[in-house]
């Protein structure tokens, strides 16, 4: 019951930031006008870029939602991605103090995604972690494509700090990216990728989510450069060309980490169906799936299989 309860409330989060999502850069697509004053000319066509992505990551979670039981363990870490990404979209806008008529919508989706993302990951591990396998010669392979994005961000973050530091100048916009990637992104992909190399089934689960966020994130600065024209600026190399292979990267890593990752069957099918892997009463015992010699214990009211049954006389 309770894994049933816990994967409703999900459903329902997902839902609800999918639609906030989809409203609020919709609102921003269609009327640019709310950013005017709020952010710097230069970035405005990294906003629109992010508002047309966004509104397709909405859609993207409204339909994960409404799939209910349908949706597996990989749509589910496919979704975790995008909810990712919404928290580092939004948390761009609420660190940067964009103070328009959607600035309450930016904190709901900020928190929402937030939370979900966490409670999200945990509980995919939880349930999915011992069962889950890769592998090995790929395992390496996505935790080197991992470690990529910290030996790129955190030198080249630290070295535009230093200066800034040294002058004690305090920046007016883009300052947001720092917190977002110190603290938070380049962290996550520190630790899934030595996860990955110490053989840790938790990160061989949580890669993927990673790999998401950074394509669709990434994605998203390709996009905006390529949108700089209709704002008047042109399409330089420099902008173009390292977010394009970072997408490719992270798109190739993605499918072929999702592809390669398996999951055994469960021993033991949730008691309601929620966004959890489809079992069934035919999967075979615990020790089966997991190559573990431990028995599993009976559900309660039932007699435990491993165990002689005894006829009272």
């Amino acid at each position: 019951m309770r894994n049933g309860g816990l994967a409703g409330s999900r459903r329902l989060g997902w839902l609800i930031a999918g639609v906030l999502s989809v409203v609020t850069a919709g609102w921003g697509w269609l009327d640019p006008r709310i950013y005017l004053g709020l952010i710097a000319p230069a970035t405005r066509p990294g906003a629109l870029s992010q508002d047309v992505i966004t509104v397709i990551t909405g859609v993207t979670l409204c339909g994960l939602a409404l799939a209910g039981t349908r949706v597996g363990p990989k749509a589910e870490l496919v979704g975790l991605g995008l909810l990712g990404y919404l928290f580092y979209g939004y948390g761009i806008y609420v660190i940067e103090r964009v103070y328009n008529v959607l600035y309450l919508n930016y904190l709901a989706i900020f928190g929402i995604a937030a939370w979900l993302l966490v409670l999200g990951a945990v509980d995919v591990v939880h349930r999915t972690a011992d069962r889950a396998s890769l592998p090995r010669q790929f395992s390496k392979i996505s935790a080197g494509g991992a470690l990529l994005q910290p030996l790129i961000f955190y030198p080249l973050w630290i070295s535009m700090l230093i200066p800034i530091m040294v002058t004690r100048e305090q920046i007016d916009s883009m300052y947001s990216i720092f917190i977002l990637d110190l603290v938070f992104i380049m962290p996550a992909f520190l630790l899934v990728a030595v996860g990955q190399f110490r053989d840790r089934s938790w990160a061989v689960v949580l890669a993927p989510v990673m790999f998401v966020l950074g394509a669709v994130l990434i994605f998203s600065l390709a996009l905006g450069e390529l949108v700089k024209p209709a704002f008047g600026s042109p399409i330089t190399t420099a902008g173009l060309l390292p977010p394009t292979l970072l997408t490719a990267l992270f798109v190739a890593l993605a499918v072929l980490h999702l592809r390669k990752l398996s999951f055994s069957p469960s021993a033991h099918p949730p008691t309601e169906p929620g966004f959890s892997s489809q079992s069934s009463v035919t999967d075979p015992p615990a020790e089966m799936a997991t190559g573990s010699d431990r028995q599993q214990p009976g559900s309660a009211g039932e007699w435990p299989a491993h165990l002689p049954v005894r006829r009272l006389a």
